[in-house]
């Protein structure tokens, strides 16, 4: 077995293989690999004894789950109300300027940043909203956007990674 499948395997085994605990051993996945890897709801499938289709069906009902690879680092931009009447929608096409992202691409080619444009972060009052890598943002202008991912850069090139 693959350290990937043995990943799999050892978050089954702390689950006790309970296909009851569906959701939660595929957040620990998720946690695990940043995406729901195919190869791996399948094996889930196969050791908890279900069908594919019930994982994949669980894995694409909740917008919680990714079935396509996330960037190291995860960048959410609100667009609910209040965050779009404050000007979210120039936020986000900043940063996909930024990032150099295409027409329907959220991650970026190096695997770097994923963005994610949600429904509401919760914080209306600091609108519009901006996440980093779960550290909340307020009152956000494309300028501070761009500046953000530039620290991030800037952080990953001083530790090497």
């Amino acid at each position: 077995m693959t350290d990937r499948f043995e990943t799999a395997a050892q978050i089954l085994k702390d689950h006790q293989y309970d296909s009851a605990k569906l959701i939660p051993i595929l957040q620990k996945v998720q946690d695990a690999f940043n995406y729901l890897p195919e190869d791996i709801m399948r094996f889930i499938a196969n050791e908890l004894e279900i069908s594919p289709a019930k994982v994949f069906g669980v894995a694409t009902f909740f917008a919680h789950f990714a079935i396509t690879p996330k960037g190291k680092h995860i960048l959410r931009v609100c667009n609910g109300t209040a965050c779009h009447v404050k000007g979210s929608a120039v936020v986000i096409n900043a940063v996909r300027e930024k990032l150099k992202l295409k027409e329907g691409q959220d991650t970026t080619e190096d695997g770097m940043f994923t963005l994610e444009c949600v429904s509401c972060l919760g914080a209306c009052g600091l609108a519009p909203v901006m996440v980093v890598d779960e550290v909340v943002h307020g009152q956000i202008t494309p300028q501070q956007a761009v500046e953000l991912i530039d620290n991030v850069i800037k952080a990953e090139a001083e530790h090497g990674n």
